[in-house]
Protein backbone atom coordinates (compact mmCIF):
# COMPACT_ATOMS: atom_id res chain seq x y z
CA UNK A 1 0.00 0.00 0.00
CA UNK A 2 1.54 3.36 -0.98
CA UNK A 3 2.40 5.29 1.94
CA UNK A 4 0.73 8.66 2.00
CA UNK A 5 2.07 11.72 3.11
CA UNK A 6 0.69 15.61 3.87
CA UNK A 7 2.92 18.62 2.85
CA UNK A 8 2.00 21.57 4.38
CA UNK A 9 3.54 24.75 3.53
CA UNK A 10 2.40 28.15 2.21
CA UNK A 11 4.95 28.60 -0.56
CA UNK A 12 3.66 27.07 -3.62
CA UNK A 13 6.35 26.42 -5.89
CA UNK A 14 7.97 24.50 -2.62
CA UNK A 15 4.99 21.99 -2.25
CA UNK A 16 4.77 21.34 -5.84
CA UNK A 17 8.61 20.03 -5.72
CA UNK A 18 7.84 18.07 -2.97
CA UNK A 19 5.10 16.72 -3.84
CA UNK A 20 6.65 15.60 -7.50
CA UNK A 21 10.08 14.21 -5.56
CA UNK A 22 7.89 12.08 -3.43
CA UNK A 23 5.39 11.36 -5.82
CA UNK A 24 7.88 9.91 -7.78
CA UNK A 25 8.90 7.41 -4.96
CA UNK A 26 5.00 5.73 -5.44
CA UNK A 27 3.70 8.20 -2.47
CA UNK A 28 0.42 9.41 -1.95
CA UNK A 29 0.75 13.28 -1.37
CA UNK A 30 -1.83 15.98 -0.09
CA UNK A 31 -1.43 19.37 -0.29
CA UNK A 32 -2.04 22.58 1.90
CA UNK A 33 -1.42 25.60 2.36
CA UNK A 34 -2.02 27.21 5.58
CA UNK A 35 -2.88 25.95 8.86
CA UNK A 36 -6.71 25.72 9.27
CA UNK A 37 -6.31 23.58 5.77
CA UNK A 38 -3.43 20.99 7.10
CA UNK A 39 -5.86 20.63 10.63
CA UNK A 40 -8.77 19.85 9.08
CA UNK A 41 -6.82 17.92 6.23
CA UNK A 42 -5.32 15.74 9.66
CA UNK A 43 -8.19 14.69 10.84
CA UNK A 44 -10.12 13.62 8.37
CA UNK A 45 -6.91 11.30 7.08
CA UNK A 46 -4.23 9.35 9.66
CA UNK A 47 -1.00 10.14 7.33
CA UNK A 48 1.56 7.78 7.27
CA UNK A 49 4.04 11.48 7.77
CA UNK A 50 3.12 14.89 7.99
CA UNK A 51 5.51 17.78 6.75
CA UNK A 52 4.82 20.74 8.11
CA UNK A 53 6.06 24.12 7.56
CA UNK A 54 6.16 26.47 10.60
CA UNK A 55 5.49 30.01 8.99
CA UNK A 56 1.87 29.68 7.82
CA UNK A 57 -0.96 31.60 7.48
CA UNK A 58 -4.32 31.42 9.88
CA UNK A 59 -2.08 28.93 12.57
CA UNK A 60 1.55 28.74 12.72
CA UNK A 61 2.67 25.03 12.52
CA UNK A 62 3.37 24.92 16.01
CA UNK A 63 0.11 24.95 16.83
CA UNK A 64 -0.95 22.88 13.98
CA UNK A 65 1.38 19.92 15.28
CA UNK A 66 0.17 20.66 18.97
CA UNK A 67 -3.38 20.04 17.68
CA UNK A 68 -2.68 17.29 15.54
CA UNK A 69 -1.07 15.58 19.09
CA UNK A 70 -4.32 15.64 20.63
CA UNK A 71 -5.85 13.08 18.35
CA UNK A 72 -3.13 11.55 16.38
CA UNK A 73 0.35 10.75 17.28
CA UNK A 74 0.90 10.28 13.32
CA UNK A 75 4.83 11.27 12.40
CA UNK A 76 5.18 15.12 12.24
CA UNK A 77 8.61 16.78 10.41
CA UNK A 78 8.79 20.36 10.95
CA UNK A 79 9.99 22.61 8.14
CA UNK A 80 11.48 25.72 9.60
CA UNK A 81 13.41 28.95 7.79
CA UNK A 82 15.25 29.54 10.99
CA UNK A 83 18.25 28.30 12.15
CA UNK A 84 18.07 29.23 16.03
CA UNK A 85 17.73 26.12 18.30
CA UNK A 86 15.26 27.53 20.55
CA UNK A 87 12.59 27.15 17.47
CA UNK A 88 13.80 23.58 16.70
CA UNK A 89 13.28 22.30 20.49
CA UNK A 90 10.21 24.26 20.58
CA UNK A 91 8.74 22.43 17.91
CA UNK A 92 10.04 18.79 19.63
CA UNK A 93 8.29 20.64 22.43
CA UNK A 94 4.93 20.40 20.63
CA UNK A 95 5.19 17.12 19.68
CA UNK A 96 6.97 17.15 16.34
CA UNK A 97 9.06 13.85 15.73
CA UNK A 98 12.03 15.93 13.61
CA UNK A 99 12.61 18.97 11.84
CA UNK A 100 14.40 20.27 9.05
CA UNK A 101 16.05 23.45 8.04
CA UNK A 102 15.16 25.45 4.86
CA UNK A 103 16.76 25.50 2.61
CA UNK A 104 16.51 21.80 2.14
CA UNK A 105 17.84 19.22 -0.54
CA UNK A 106 15.20 17.32 -1.40
CA UNK A 107 17.54 14.10 -1.23
CA UNK A 108 17.42 14.96 2.58
CA UNK A 109 14.07 15.24 3.04
CA UNK A 110 13.03 12.07 0.80
CA UNK A 111 15.79 10.31 2.89
CA UNK A 112 14.71 11.69 6.38
CA UNK A 113 11.07 10.32 5.18
CA UNK A 114 11.84 7.17 4.61
CA UNK A 115 14.28 6.98 8.10
CA UNK A 116 11.10 7.68 10.29
CA UNK A 117 8.85 5.53 8.83
CA UNK A 118 10.84 2.61 8.58
CA UNK A 119 11.68 3.27 12.54
CA UNK A 120 7.71 3.68 13.05
CA UNK A 121 6.76 0.28 11.06
CA UNK A 122 9.80 -1.28 13.30
CA UNK A 123 8.36 0.21 16.27
CA UNK A 124 4.76 -1.31 15.36
CA UNK A 125 6.52 -4.80 14.42
CA UNK A 126 8.21 -5.42 17.61
CA UNK A 127 5.66 -3.81 20.04
CA UNK A 128 2.90 -6.36 19.53
CA UNK A 129 0.61 -7.75 22.47
CA UNK A 130 3.43 -6.56 25.53
CA UNK A 131 1.92 -4.99 28.81
CA UNK A 132 3.88 -3.32 30.92
CA UNK A 133 2.55 -2.19 34.38
CA UNK A 134 4.38 -0.47 37.23
CA UNK A 135 2.45 0.55 40.20
CA UNK A 136 -0.71 2.88 38.62
CA UNK A 137 1.49 3.12 35.07
CA UNK A 138 -0.17 0.54 32.54
CA UNK A 139 1.60 0.44 28.85
CA UNK A 140 -0.40 -0.67 26.33
CA UNK A 141 2.77 -1.19 23.62
CA UNK A 142 0.11 -3.17 21.09
CA UNK A 143 -2.35 -0.11 21.20
CA UNK A 144 1.17 3.11 21.94
CA UNK A 145 -1.44 3.84 24.96
CA UNK A 146 -0.97 4.93 28.47
CA UNK A 147 -2.36 5.15 31.36
CA UNK A 148 -2.00 6.07 35.24
CA UNK A 149 -4.79 4.36 36.93
CA UNK A 150 -8.22 4.61 35.06
CA UNK A 151 -7.16 7.89 33.13
CA UNK A 152 -5.20 7.45 29.86
CA UNK A 153 -1.99 9.57 29.33
CA UNK A 154 -2.18 11.67 26.05
CA UNK A 155 1.73 11.54 24.82
CA UNK A 156 3.71 12.28 21.62
CA UNK A 157 4.97 9.96 19.76
CA UNK A 158 8.31 10.37 20.99
CA UNK A 159 7.45 10.67 24.60
CA UNK A 160 5.87 7.29 24.17
CA UNK A 161 9.12 5.84 22.48
CA UNK A 162 11.35 7.16 25.06
CA UNK A 163 8.82 5.66 28.14
CA UNK A 164 8.40 2.33 26.37
CA UNK A 165 12.12 2.09 25.72
CA UNK A 166 13.31 2.61 29.43
CA UNK A 167 9.96 0.38 30.81
CA UNK A 168 10.72 -2.69 28.86
CA UNK A 169 14.59 -2.37 30.21
CA UNK A 170 14.16 -1.45 33.05
CA UNK A 171 17.04 -0.14 35.45
CA UNK A 172 18.79 -0.08 32.70
CA UNK A 173 20.40 3.21 32.26
CA UNK A 174 20.65 4.54 28.68
CA UNK A 175 22.75 7.80 28.14
CA UNK A 176 21.37 11.13 26.56
CA UNK A 177 23.27 10.12 23.46
CA UNK A 178 22.19 6.19 23.95
CA UNK A 179 18.31 7.52 23.98
CA UNK A 180 19.06 10.04 20.71
CA UNK A 181 20.29 7.63 18.31
CA UNK A 182 18.03 4.85 19.43
CA UNK A 183 14.57 6.82 19.42
CA UNK A 184 15.97 9.99 16.83
CA UNK A 185 17.65 7.62 14.77
CA UNK A 186 22.07 7.71 13.92
CA UNK A 187 21.02 9.97 10.93
CA UNK A 188 19.37 12.76 13.57
CA UNK A 189 20.93 16.22 13.26
CA UNK A 190 19.78 17.20 17.13
CA UNK A 191 21.46 17.45 20.14
CA UNK A 192 20.86 15.89 23.75
CA UNK A 193 18.94 18.59 24.99
CA UNK A 194 15.86 17.27 22.88
CA UNK A 195 16.39 13.99 25.00
CA UNK A 196 15.84 16.27 28.11
CA UNK A 197 13.20 18.11 26.94
CA UNK A 198 11.29 14.71 26.31
CA UNK A 199 12.04 13.37 29.51
CA UNK A 200 10.60 16.57 31.44
CA UNK A 201 7.82 16.66 29.61
CA UNK A 202 7.01 13.02 29.72
CA UNK A 203 7.65 13.56 33.60
CA UNK A 204 5.02 16.17 33.28
CA UNK A 205 2.17 13.93 32.33
CA UNK A 206 3.11 10.74 34.27
CA UNK A 207 4.43 11.62 37.96
CA UNK A 208 2.91 13.09 40.38
CA UNK A 209 5.62 15.63 41.70
CA UNK A 210 7.74 15.56 38.47
CA UNK A 211 10.93 16.68 40.81
CA UNK A 212 10.04 13.33 42.47
CA UNK A 213 9.48 10.49 40.00
CA UNK A 214 8.64 7.54 40.79
CA UNK A 215 9.25 6.15 37.55
CA UNK A 216 11.47 7.49 35.00
CA UNK A 217 14.94 8.32 37.14
CA UNK A 218 18.42 10.69 36.73
CA UNK A 219 21.57 8.81 37.33
CA UNK A 220 23.49 11.98 37.50
CA UNK A 221 26.23 12.58 35.65
CA UNK A 222 25.24 9.08 33.57
CA UNK A 223 21.74 9.04 32.09
CA UNK A 224 17.84 7.96 32.10
CA UNK A 225 16.60 4.91 33.62
CA UNK A 226 13.02 3.41 34.25
CA UNK A 227 12.54 1.85 38.19
CA UNK A 228 12.09 -1.23 37.94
Amino acid sequence: MAKKILVVDDEKLIVKGIRFSLEQEGMEVDCAYDGEEALAFAKNCEYDLVLLDVMLPKMDGFEVCQQIRDFSDMPIVMLTAKSEDMDKILGLEYGADDYITKPFNILEVKARIKAIMRRTAKRQETSTGTMVVKGALRIDCESRRVFIGEKEINLTAKEYDVLELLAMNPNKVYSRENLLNLIWGYDYPGDARTVDVHIRRLREKIETKPSEPKYVHTKWGVGYYFQG
